[in-house]
């Protein structure tokens, strides 16, 4: 095994010749080593993702859902949106759907497809060099072999301790029977080694319509999911156009609905109708900007995101001049709108790599909560996503459950562009938190020109609930100090301190492609995460 780097390096990472960033450090090793076996940047982020559904397995896994930008040097670029539909047949959900349970592993999992159409993507337009099965290396290692158990995984174990004990598959993947083991113990899941190598013998297919297919719908079956092998075997991501926007005269791209990449373009529309570097930075005045662009496009996404499959979704409206200009110009700037909407939970992961070539990937993956359905398939050692949890059971909400239908989906990892090329790859944690955090980053890197570890370092804000705190309140991390907290009382702001470098501000990653190919990254200093240049 790779000896984890005890103490990260100082300052963000830096080369000129590839760079891979995650939430932990063993995953963009594996990632690392792709880059400098001659891999591309495809080939290296499904290893680092591979990696952390054993690593990180509480926010990411083979049974949840994945996200994925991916561009070449001269900006030929491809999204693929990687959602589990719906069951064909949901049963009976009179009593609503359930967060947690067989009930709430109702849609498929689109992850795996997704590296599959990714990684023959690769293979044509990038000429890759490295094979399926060797991407899955690390990931079959640290399964079979055990690594040292995360202070995330820990954390989180031990906070669900009263649910997982009421999840036989977790109980018995994910403790020592029963007890919970301690960060720093070596963890091992043989179970999922046994499925990661038939998905590296089989191809990526074999998840929907081969052995390990068989197993995983046999075992979801005698949970008690209404999932199905017909339901796996429709499952594909889909390669669709971005979705642009101009900022500061280059080009933000996201993924088109039902995620809210539509979301987080809107509130940086809204704000490239302002002077977003001349407002002194982490000032009152700059989070308060924010926070308002955020409840405006967030009304938006509450009205009309969902699967464009079933309603219609305006996006070129959301994403035009006259409603960024009438947004923008309806702004408050001295006084606070109202804010009493519901808050989305929800965990997830985000990889960036860049290859030697020139060749990026922004990548995002989840099982949305923590720890998922808490229903693992079977013997397989996947724990399976909850992302049916997100639709509704009334028959007139946007996003009713439907047989086929894909829920609306938080995640949305992008790309920022100048002059026609990828200039920064980004993405992050957080569920609604998500364009919230993206709007202080992508701000602090691009109109602050900060380099990303700072920018990522920065204090930053949750608008809403938590699992912590049922107040629709205004988070704010204590280091933007107390006369910012001061004034943004004064205008309205309903503020709850969050202590510094807190988990709830999410958990982004930030690659930096500079005009000459020198890159600069970093991930969160919130996370267990790690930016490696080759």
């Amino acid at each position: 095994m790779p000896p984890l780097l005890d103490t990260p390096p100082k300052g963000p990472a830096r080369s000129d010749r590839g760079m891979v960033t995650s939430p932990h450090a063993l995953a963009s090793q594996a990632g690392h080593e792709v880059l400098r076996a001659g891999g591309n940047a495809i080939e290296a982020a499904i290893a680092v993702n591979a990696t952390l559904c054993v690593t990180y397995p509480h926010f990411c896994g083979l049974g949840g859902d994945a996200f994925l930008i991916a561009s070449d040097r001269d900006g030929t670029s491809i999204t693929l949106s990687g959602i589990g539909q719906a069951a064909g047949r949901v049963g009976d959900l009179r009593d609503g759907i359930p967060v947690r349970g067989p009930g709430s592993a109702l849609t498929a999992a689109a992850a795996v497809d997704t590296w599959d159409q990714a990684f023959a993507y690769g293979q044509r337009a990038w000429g890759g060099r490295r094979s399926w099965a060797s991407l899955f290396d690390r990931a079959i290692q640290y399964a079979t072999d055990g690594f040292p158990l995360t202070p995330s995984q820990h954390f989180w174990s031990t906070f669900r301790a009263t649910e997982i004990a009421t999840w036989p598959g977790v109980v018995r993947g994910f403790t020592d029977a029963g007890r919970l083991p301690e960060a720093g113990e070596r963890f091992r899941q043989p179970d999922l080694a046994r499925s990661l190598t038939t998905l590296a013998g089989n191809g990526g297919r074999d998840f929907y319509e081969g052995d390990l297919a068989r197993r995983i719908a046999d075992g979801l079956r005698q949970a008690g999911s209404p999932l199905d092998a017909d339901d796996l075997a429709r499952c594909r991501a889909r390669n669709e156009p971005a979705l642009r926007v101009p900022y500061r005269g280059g080009e933000l791209l996201s993924l088109r609905p039902p995620t809210q990449g539509v979301t987080t373009l809107e509130i940086m529309g809204i704000l490239d109708r302002f002077d977003v570097g001349a407002i002194p930075e982490s000032s009152a005045d700059y989070y308060h900007l924010l926070v308002e662009a955020v409840k405006a496009a967030f009304l938006d996404r509450n009205r009309h995101v969902a699967d464009p499959d079933f309603t219609d979704v305006p996006v070129e409206h959301l994403l035009s001049a006259a409603h960024l200009d009438g947004q923008a110009a309806r702004l408050d700037l001295r006084r606070a709108r109202p804010w009493p909407h519901v808050f989305q939970t929800g965990d997830t992961v985000f990889i960036g790599a860049v290859d030697g070539d020139g060749n990026c990937v922004s990548l995002l993956q989840t099982i949305y909560f923590d720890w998922g359905s808490g229903v693992v398939a079977g013997d397989t050692g996947i724990l399976w996503h909850n992302r049916g949890a997100a639709f509704s059971v009334d028959p007139d909400h946007i996003n009713a459950v439907r047989p086929g239908k894909r829920p609306f989906h938080t995640l949305n990892p992008g790309m920022y562009f100048r002059d026609g090329r990828p200039s920064l790859l980004y993405g992050t944690q957080g569920a609604d938190g998500q364009p919230q955090t993206l709007s202080a980053v992508l701000t602090r890197l691009i109109d602050y020109g900060m380099d990303p570890l700072t920018a990522l370092d920065r204090p930053r804000f949750l608008l809403g609930k938590t699992f912590s705190d049922s107040r629709d309140s205004l988070k704010l991390e204590l280091a933007a100090g107390p006369e910012v907290f001061d004034a943004l009382t004064a205008r309205g702001h309903a503020i709850s301190p969050i202590p510094t470098h807190s988990p709830l501000a999410g958990h982004p990653g930030a690659i930096r492609i500079g005009p000459d190919g020198a890159l600069v990254g970093a991930h969160d200093p919130r996370s267990d995460g790690l930016a490696l240049g080759v």
